[in-house]
This record gives structure tokens, C-alpha cells and sequence, in this order.
């Protein structure tokens, strides 16, 4: 690789030797990622042979997706290189994740309108519309924190909200898709029924009763999700025990056949929240596999125990 007699090189001969255009080299040039060494008496850009791999690097950056900003940050730098390159690629890795997970979101979504019946294509294009690519559980989450009782200290409120808010998968199947689409939905509908929306546990509960209450039913849950997993029908035992003392130690009263009585009566005119429990699961379950179990369905079984136990006791 020959220099001319003044070690240096014209834009023109720079890309040659680099394998690229005068265009690309005047282009990095001109954003200062690329000095030029010296000017001729023409005025025309001159570089030494340190700028041949300099531009190399730059391409090798770019090739990779980097953004033009980060490759300044990496060429720039002079000590801690390294660590400049590491985290420029680090930063890159992360935007290529969140762009393959938004790839897979869509090539879900266009299957999930394709292999369904044309007369429901309207409605589920309409539904899956409404969701971005990944999509936000931000939606879900805010309607949680309006559900859940006002006073709640923030990290029972977070410990819940880690539990009640599913993850969308990265790799999703249409159906999986669909359930998220339609749990958006519910969540972000108007709001149009008089009736209360929360459990009478929320109605009243402190700062105190509310972090008692999601700490107890968490426990209760996961006692109960062993006996689903199982396929168990609902019956006494730990988890239904656990899951009484809790409401129980809320309004400061001791566990007893009247407070069960009192308690079944309770939860059976309580709102309940089905429909976004079982697209959870939807949500949430490998394909193929037996319902995964979430609070909900765990509630349910316990309320099931309970007015199993409460009624052979009146029998």
C-alpha cells in the first residue's frame, strides 16, 4: 500500500484503499468522526495512514447497527476504550432485543388475522390494532392501582403488581396475542357500572389492613397453586386455613365457624374479575400445556373450599 511522497492521501485515494465510496468518506468527515490530517494547496482534504483504519473501525461499528453517535463515543475516546466499546455494544444488544420482540409481536399478530374467519378479521385487526409492538403493560398496570385499595403501602402495592401483571411473551403464538389484545382492551374500557368495583376488604382497609391482606392472600395463593397444579378438587386444609386468618386478622377478629359463615357470604357478592384472570393464564400458559394457575383461579378454588366446608357444617 503505497503513500505518496507526502505520506498523505486525497479522499479519493483514502477510499479506494478503504473499499468504499468518496461519498462515505465525506460523510464521516464532515460529522468530525473522520479528520482530515492536513489541506492541499487546493484546499482538498488530506488523511495519513492512521485514518484508514480509523474509517475502518467506523464502518465495522456501523455494519453493526451502531448509531453514528455512539461510534464518535467509541473512536473518540482515548483512555477506557474498552469500556466505551462494551457499552455502546451492551446499549446496541438491548435496542436489537426490543426490536426482534417487536418483529415476533407482529409476525404473531398478522398470522392471528390471516388464519381467522374473514367476518372476524375486522374486530381483530381493530383489537390488536390497539397494542403496540411490544406492547405496553403500562395500561395494565394503572388499572390495577386504581382497583387496588387506596392506602396501600407502595411496596405491597409493587409486590402485587409483580404478580398481577403478565409479562407479554417475547416469543408470543397468536392466541397468545390475542389474549393480551383483549386483556388491553378490558382494562382501557370505559368505565360505565354503578355498581362498586371493589372488594368490601378495600372499601375500608388502611395502610396497615391493606399490606396484611395482599401479604396473607399471596401466602393463601401459593399454598392453593400446588392443589391446582395437581388438579384437586377445592377442600380444607393449609392454604384455605391461611386464606380465612387473613381477612380474618384484617378486621381484628379471630378465625371461627360464624366468621367463615360471615366470610363465604361476603366474597360471594364481591366483584369479581374472571375475565381478566383467565386471559392470564391464556397469557401465560406454554402452548400445550395444562392452565397455569394464577390469583384468580387460586381465589376461586379457595372460595370454592370455603363454602364447601361452610355448608356441610350447616348440613
Amino acid at each position: 500500500m503505497t503513500l505518496p511522497p507526502d505520506g498523505l492521501w486525497s479522499i479519493g485515494e483514502l477510499a479506494e484503499h478503504a473499499g468504499t465510496t468518496v461519498k462515505t468518506v465525506r460523510f464521516y468527515s464532515d460529522r468530525g468522526l473522520l479528520p482530515e490530517q492536513a489541506r492541499s494547496a487546493g484546499g482538498h482534504r488530506r488523511y495519513g495512514p492512521a485514518a484508514l483504519e480509523r474509517l475502518r473501525l467506523i464502518r465495522s461499528l456501523r455494519e453493526l447497527g451502531l448509531p453514528v453517535a455512539e461510534v464518535g463515543r467509541v473512536v473518540e475516546e482515548r483512555s477506557g476504550a474498552q469500556a466505551v466499546l462494551e457499552d455502546a455494544v451492551a446499549g446496541q444488544l438491548r435496542t436489537l432485543g426490543t426490536q426482534l420482540r417487536a418483529l415476533r409481536w407482529q409476525e404473531a399478530a398478522l398470522h392471528l388475522v390471516q388464519e381467522c374467519p374473514p367476518q372476524e378479521r375486522a374486530d381483530r385487526l381493530r383489537l390488536v390494532g390497539a397494542v403496540g409492538a411490544p406492547p405496553s403493560t403500562a395500561p395494565v398496570a394503572g388499572f390495577w392501582r386504581g382497583w387496588l385499595p387506596p392506602r396501600m403501602p407502595a411496596a405491597a402495592r409493587a409486590a402485587f403488581l409483580e404478580v398481577a401483571v403478565p409479562q407479554p411473551p417475547d416469543d408470543p403464538t397468536p392466541a397468545q396475542v390475542l389474549a393480551f389484545a383483549r386483556l388491553y382492551a378490558l382494562v382501557t374500557r370505559p368505565c360505565t357500572d354503578a355498581a362498586p368495583s371493589q372488594p368490601a376488604a378495600h372499601r375500608e382497609a388502611g395502610a396497615r389492613e391493606s399490606a396484611l391482606l395482599y401479604a396473607g392472600l399471596a401466602e393463601a395463593y401459593e399454598l392453593a397453586y400446588e392443589d391446582l397444579r395437581l388438579g384437586r378438587t377445592p377442600r380444607a386444609g393449609g392454604a384455605l386455613d391461611c386464606f380465612v386468618e387473613t381477612y380474618a386478622r384484617v378486621v381484628g377478629v379471630r378465625d371461627s365457624p360464624d366468621f367463615r359463615r360471615g366470610l363465604a357470604g361476603q366474597l360471594a357478592v364481591d366483584p369479581r374479575l374472571d375475565g381478566y384472570w383467565e386471559l392470564v393464564a391464556e397469557l401465560t400458559t406454554p402452548a400445550g400445556g395444562p392452565p397455569e394457575p394464577t390469583p384468580g383461579s387460586a381465589h376461586d378454588w379457595l372460595r370454592a373450599a370455603l363454602d364447601e366446608q361452610v355448608s356441610v357444617a350447616a348440613a
